[in-house]
């Protein structure tokens, strides 16, 4: 977290000060979008290598996914997380087999981020923004976050910019398959994940720190009204 982005917040009385920290820190976000990059990375190159078949591209792509799961499970990862991102891999691979188009191993993705930003601003606009679901998830504090307007605000806010995110791959990605074009979603693929997720996690813990008040103790410490 760059110096000078935000004061930080008054610890409660009596208590130390809360250590500055940042979502990265918190979610742990950056490392797994990097190996999210590495099935289409591999079912690219596997495409390109057998001769643009798609055989060819999805058992590189899946290799590359079970090697990657092999390896998240080994440094620690909780199994659903790891057996999600498998099965994910696994479901492109099956809808590129099924159409016999290498683009459509991109279909999944484009889907998923479709989704993805409906639901992140669906959230919003019913005041349970995911930024806080997720941090407060982390954080082990339920739903005591939402009992606090300031963070309730700060989060709604946060949460705009992982919508914008989505937004942005989205149109990125579909005149990209549309047009079939298999080397160029695969540079987006790699250039709209852990850049773009690095930069919204920055970006956005800014924002919530700016929209907290001043002397409010922090994330961990959600101040209910009363």
């Amino acid at each position: 977290m760059p110096a000078g982005s935000a004061r930080e917040p008054a610890a409660p009385h009596g208590s130390t000060p809360e250590p500055v920290e940042s979502l990265a820190s918190l979610l742990g976000g950056r490392g797994g979008a990097v190996d999210a990059t590495l099935p289409p990375v591999a079912f690219t190159i596997g495409w390109l290598a057998t001769g643009r078949s798609v055989v060819g591209g999805v058992a590189a792509a899946v290799l590359a996914g079970t090697a990657v799961a092999l390896w998240r499970w080994r440094r620690g990862d909780r199994p659903r997380a790891v057996l999600i991102g498998l099965l994910a891999v696994c479901l492109a691979a099956v809808v590129a087999l099924r159409t016999g188009r290498a683009v459509d191993f991109f279909a999944v993705q484009l889907l998923s981020n479709l989704a993805s930003a409906l639901v992140w601003v669906v959230s919003i606009v019913v005041r349970r923004p995911l930024l806080g679901v997720v941090v407060g998830a982390a954080l082990r504090q339920r739903g005591r976050w939402r009992r606090d307007p300031a963070l309730l605000r700060a989060y709604g806010r946060g949460s705009w910019v992982w919508a914008v995110t989505y937004v942005v791959r989205v149109a990125v990605f579909l005149p990209l398959w549309l047009g079939g074009q298999v080397l160029a979603l695969t540079v987006a693929r790699v250039a709209l994940t852990w850049p773009l997720v690095a930069a919204a996690l920055t970006v956005s813990w800014v924002v919530i720190r700016r929209s907290l008040p001043a002397g409010h103790p922090g994330l961990r410490h959600p101040v209910e009204p009363g």
